[in-house]
């Protein structure tokens, strides 16, 4: 079996037949880096966007909480603004009160000056 090929050298087909499956692992490989490469990127890409989400979030937030007590603020300057409007209302109360009793006081005495009118006039016969 002089012809017989060796088991330790391989014939031309397999050395073509090995480049050929190299090359196809090598592009296969290449393929993979890509992907990989762009599965990276939309990563980045994805955490950038949490990374906006939760900033908005945060502004939100804090646009909230400046709204509250906003809201707090005016709802503390309406209780104000209601008492000082029910304080004007019993002040007015009051003072029509006094009112009313000086004008009571201003009619008895007007009975009374004209009692007395009556009383010194000499009734003509």
């Amino acid at each position: 079996m002089p012809n017989a090929p060796s088991p330790l050298v391989p014939g031309p087909g397999l050395a073509e037949e090995d480049r050929s499956t190299a090359e196809a692992g090598r592009t296969e490989a290449e393929q993979f880096r890509r992907l990989a490469e762009e599965a990276r990127e939309v990563r980045d890409q994805h955490r950038e966007v949490l990374e906006t989400v939760r900033q908005e979030r945060e502004s939100l937030r804090d646009a909230a909480e400046v709204a509250r007590s906003a809201a707090e603020d005016a709802r503390s300057a309406s209780e104000s603004a209601r008492h000082a409007a029910m304080d004007a209302v019993h002040a007015t109360a009051d003072s029509l009160q006094a009112t009313l009793e000086q004008m009571k006081v201003v009619e008895e005495m007007r009975r009374t000056l004209r009692a007395l009118k009556d009383v010194n006039t000499p009734e003509s016969n």
